[in-house]
């Protein structure tokens, strides 16, 4: 079937579920070393903290992905169900989360939420290769990644702007500030709101061949696991490659998402994470945790400019991809270096306000990242798996978080030394040699569409 080009507006109702998503995860990227923190974790026990995130998603991406392939309702569509139940299950999440009272209990909600999103996430990756022809599939992503970047943006910077409209941002030891809270319910509201839209507003294509469809899905019953084995062997050339990218490129984020908020608050800002204990005098340990509170607001603040960043990126990409091809390839390489140099540069940065200009290049190391793969390995496998294997693709995305989380990052930043400041190092060396991989990719109908 010829598919029609659709308009900006068409792939912008079809993609605007993206903003919920990104709420939860930006939410989640941005505060959750800090509700863990609050619950007393130490430094080093964060990583393995955030370990349900990839491991959620390595066990649940792949099962959404074989499932919505095989799934069809005229009323409901292929992938719409999927994204209506995980949001409803990431705004419960959501909802909870900053009401945690033990670390258990956070890391618990943090299993659900990842879940969560990740049941919603997937199929709108291959929503946007099931509505769009080859030509539009750059387009597709880069409209995608702007949605990302404008709710990266405003999510990251919630708890600071609730602060400044009067809600108090500190709270008894042990205890998630109120400013957090609310922004966490605002995230649960925004999220079913932005995926009932698009659920709403998007219509999805039938399979070209419904009896065909029902031929094979029949056929594959009984067989998930032999035909997941299956795909993972049979695997294009180019997704693989492609994976070698991606595991760099998210050991880098998985850093920066886990350590920024210690790092930054303690070396930049010169405000670590308080223990009432090591305080004589109870004034002297709340004075302490303001500070802390503070800056982890800031970090936040600052983080959120890489979603900015990215929106920016997105909306150039998305100027020129409407009426011209990329190179998919060089424009990758490019962004992942500049985003690699962005995380350097912290470790010298003369004050707090320079942070401004690191997450501005790791910005648009992000919008690629959420853009460029996707749209190269569309092109490279066959459409009729195009969520098993988005699915799979994840595994690229996970591994690597795994491995960061079981000890990763500790160990390679302690190799530097003991500052929690040098694990943004690691995530900059990460992100560099992710960019110089791309010479891997030579297939050219993934670097750039052909006619």
């Amino acid at each position: 079937m010829k598919k029609p080009n659709l308009t900006f507006w068409q792939i912008w109702n079809m993609s605007f579920g993206f903003l919920g998503i990104q709420f939860g995860f930006a939410l989640q990227g941005g505060f959750m070393s800090r509700i863990f923190q609050t619950l007393g974790a130490s430094q080093d026990e964060i990583p393995i903290l955030w370990i349900a995130a990839p491991l959620t998603g390595l066990l649940v991406q792949p099962i959404i992905g074989y499932m919505s392939d095989r799934t069809w309702s005229p009323r409901w569509g292929r992938r719409k169900p999927f994204f209506l139940i995980g949001a409803i299950l990431s705004t419960i999440a959501l909802f909870f989360m900053p009401h945690s009272s033990a670390l258990w209990m956070a890391a618990g909600f943090l299993w659900i939420l990842d879940a969560s999103i990740n049941i919603s996430m997937e199929p709108f990756r291959a929503l946007v290769a099931d509505k769009l022809n080859e030509e539009q599939r750059s387009y597709g992503f880069v409209v995608q990644t702007l949605i990302i970047g404008i709710g990266t943006w405003i999510a990251s910077n919630l708890p600071w702007f609730i602060t400044k409209l009067g809600v108090t941002n500190t709270a008894e030891p042990g205890v998630i500030p109120p400013s957090v809270k609310m922004a966490f319910s605002i995230g649960a509201f925004v999220f079913l709101g932005s995926v009932l839209y698009t659920i709403l507003t998007t219509k999805e294509y039938p399979p070209e061949d419904e009896e065909e469809f029902e031929k094979e899905k029949q056929a594959s019953k009984g067989r998930f696991f032999s035909e997941i084995f299956e795909n993972i062997f049979k695997m294009p050339s180019t997704m693989r490659k492609l994976g070698v990218i991606q595991f760099f490129s998210w050991f880098a984020f998985f850093t920066m998402w886990s350590l920024a908020t210690p790092a930054l608050t303690e070396s930049v800002f010169h405000a670590p994470m308080p223990h009432e204990a090591d305080f004589a005098q109870a004034a002297d340990y709340l004075a302490a945790n303001q500070h802390y509170q503070d800056a982890a607001n800031s970090v936040g603040s600052y983080m959120g400019i890489y979603g900015l960043s990215s929106m920016a990126f997105a909306l150039l990409l998305t100027l020129y991809t409407a009426k011209r091809n990329i190179n998919r390839k060089y424009i990758h390489m490019a962004s992942l270096i500049l985003g690699g140099i962005g995380f350097l540069i912290m470790n010298i940065i003369p004050n707090p306000s320079w942070l401004a200009l690191s997450f501005i290049l790791i910005g648009i190391s992000w919008g690629s990242i959420l853009s460029m793969p996707y749209a190269m390995l569309s092109s490279s496998i066959d459409a009729k798996k195009m969520g098993v294997y988005m699915g799979l693709f994840n595994m690229f995305i996970v591994i690597p978080q795994i491995i960061a989380a079981l000890g990763g990052i500790n160990f390679t930043y302690k190799l530097i030394g003991p500052q929690a400041i040098h694990a943004m190092t690691v995530a900059g060396i990460s992100l560099i040699l992710a960019g110089l991989m791309n010479f891997l990719i030579t297939d050219s109908k993934a670097i750039s569409y052909q006619e």
